[in-house]
C-alpha cells in the first residue's frame, strides 16, 4: 500500500506489476510468506541491477537537463513559512537573475504540508524542516540547524535567579500542535515532565511572540520564528532554555535527476543568503545568542546563483 500511495497507482496495479516482473524472471521475487515482504534471493539480485539502471537513467536525465535549464518554463516552489519574510525575496530575486524567462512560483506553509505538495509534484523543489525520508527518490541539502531558546516578555525574569522556577509562574504561550515545531515543542516538554497550562495556542510565529509581550508570558521558539516577529522583539528576551537542547534543521530537496546540478546550487545560493542576511540579523536581535543558528556547509561546495542586490 505505502508503495503504491509513493507511486500514485493503485495497489492492484503494483500486485500486477510485480506478477509481470516474476513471470519475465521465471522465479519468485518476494517470499510472501513473511511480513513485511522480503525479496528472495532472485529478487535481491534483480532490485542490485534495477537500483543500477535507475541511477544510469538518473545520470542520463541529469546530463540532458544541464543542456535545458536555461530554458526551464517554470519552476515551483514550496518554502517553510520562517522565510516568508526575509530568506525568500531575495532568494526569488536571485533565482530571477539567473533565469530571466522562467516563471517563478512559491508557495509556503508548515513544513509537513508543504512537503506532502512536494511528494504530490505540486512543486519541483522543497524548502522545510521534515525532508522526505526515501534516499532513492530525493537528494536532501542540509542548510541549516537552530536552537530553541526561552522567548519571555522583557523585565519579566530575573537572570540572577533560578530561570525554570520563574518559568513555572508565567503563563506559557504554546505553538499549535497540529504543527510540526508545536508537536516537537510538546513532545520535549513532556520529557522534562513539564506541563504548562494550555490556554494560549497560535499558528503564526508572530501571533506567539505578540501574545508573549502581552501576556507577560514566554514560550520556546528559535532564531527564525524571531526573525519572522521582528516588529515583536523589542518587546521580549531571548534566554538559553533551561532545559536539554532542542534543535531543528531546514534542508532543500529535488526529485533525483530531474534538475541535474541546480539543486545543489540553490542549496549554495540559500546559504549564501543566510550568512549574509539571517546571521546579523540574528546577531543584532538576539546578541547573546551564539551557538542558537548555524549554516550546515556541504562537504564540497556547489557553483552558487549571485545573491546580490540589484
Amino acid at each position: 500500500a505505502k508503495a503504491a500511495e509513493r507511486l500514485g497507482a493503485s495497489p492492484a496495479a503494483i500486485s500486477q506489476q510485480i506478477t509481470n516482473l516474476e513471470a519475465f524472471a521465471g522465479t519468485m521475487l518476494l517470499d510472501r510468506s513473511e511480513r513485511p515482504l522480503r525479496p528472495t534471493p532472485a529478487g535481491a539480485l534483480m532490485l542490485s541491477h534495477a537500483r543500477k539502471v535507475l541511477v544510469a537513467v538518473a545520470d542520463a536525465q541529469a546530463q540532458m537537463m544541464e543542456l535545458n535549464l536555461a530554458a526551464l518554463p517554470q519552476l515551483r516552489f514550496a518554502v517553510i513559512d520562517d522565510f516568508d519574510a526575509s530568506v525568500t525575496p531575495r532568494f526569488v530575486a536571485a533565482l530571477h537573475r539567473e533565469f530571466p524567462k522562467t516563471a517563478l512560483s512559491a508557495v509556503s506553509g508548515r513544513s509537513d504540508a508543504i512537503t506532502a505538495a512536494f511528494v504530490a509534484r505540486e512543486a519541483d523543489v522543497v524548502i522545510t524542516g521534515l525532508p522526505p525520508d526515501d534516499p532513492s527518490a530525493y537528494d536532501v541539502f542540509p542548510l541549516l540547524t537552530e536552537t530553541f531558546a526561552v522567548v519571555a516578555a522583557r523585565e519579566c525574569l530575573d537572570t540572577a535567579e533560578p530561570v525554570l522556577d520563574q518559568l513555572r509562574l508565567l503563563p506559557f504561550v504554546h505553538h499549535n500542535e497540529r504543527m510540526p515545531i508545536g508537536r516537537l515543542v510538546e513532545q520535549h516538554l513532556r520529557r522534562h515532565r513539564f506541563a504548562p497550562e494550555r490556554r494560549f495556542s497560535f499558528e503564526a510565529s508572530r501571533s506567539i511572540l505578540a501574545m508573549v509581550g502581552q501576556l507577560g508570558g514566554w514560550t520556546l521558539g528559535t532564531p527564525l520564528n524571531i526573525l519572522d516577529s521582528t516588529r515583536f522583539a523589542p518587546d521580549v528576551v531571548v534566554l538559553p532554555s533551561p532545559f536539554t537542547r532542542l534543535t531543528r534543521s531546514v534542508s532543500l530537496a529535488a526529485r533525483r535527476g530531474e534538475l541535474g546540478s541546480l539543486p545543489a546550487r540553490l542549496a549554495g545560493t540559500l546559504r549564501g543568503i543566510l550568512r549574509d542576511l539571517v546571521v546579523p540579523e540574528v546577531a543584532r536581535l538576539i546578541p547573546d545568542g551564539d551557538g542558537l543558528f548555524t549554516i550546515l556547509e556541504e562537504p564540497a561546495p556547489a557553483t552558487v546563483l549571485p545573491a546580490r542586490e540589484s
